[in-house]
């Protein structure tokens, strides 16, 4: 008998336990090149001169709770503003490549990409976390950031 409560505890905790599943980026698909909404979440970006981007969810329309919002950008900065970053955050090629949804692969510039723990901490802003890549050669920062 006592080897069937044992059984059965196993069971439910086997099943109870949640199965992990890798987050998936659910957004429209929609190309977008407008920065003020970029701006105001990252305000460190100052003045680029442009920028291409999409947005979304992380996991199912379908699941009820908090949501958790991605967001990745390729931002052009002007040489100025690119070569400041470098020397405030002195970022190394490591060797890092952004890990982007497909719509914005054809967008990403060709690096190599400088990237760092300074960096990252730079976009850092509120409830945002950032992953940030930058093409030295183009002036293009890539920006893959996580916020609620």
């Amino acid at each position: 008998m006592k080897w069937l409560v044992a059984l059965v505890a196993a069971v439910a905790l086997v099943g109870c336990q949640a199965r992990a599943e890798p987050a998936v980026k659910a957004g429209t698909g929609q190309l977008r090149t407008d920065l003020d909404p970029l701006l105001s979440r990252f305000p460190v970006l100052g003045a680029p001169t442009g920028a291409r981007w999409m947005s979304g969810t992380f996991g199912r329309a379908d699941v009820p709770g908090p949501s958790t919002y991605w967001i990745d950008a390729v931002v052009a900065l002007d040489p100025a503003a690119a070569e400041q970053l470098m020397t405030a955050h002195a970022p190394t090629a490591e060797g890092g490549t952004p890990d982007v949804v497909e719509g914005m692969r054809a967008e990403l510039p060709d690096g190599p990409f400088l990237t760092g723990d300074a960096l990252d901490a730079a976009f850092d802003h509120e409830r945002w976390h950032v992953s940030a890549y930058l093409d030295a050669d183009s002036g293009e920062l890539v920006l893959v950031a996580t916020g609620n």
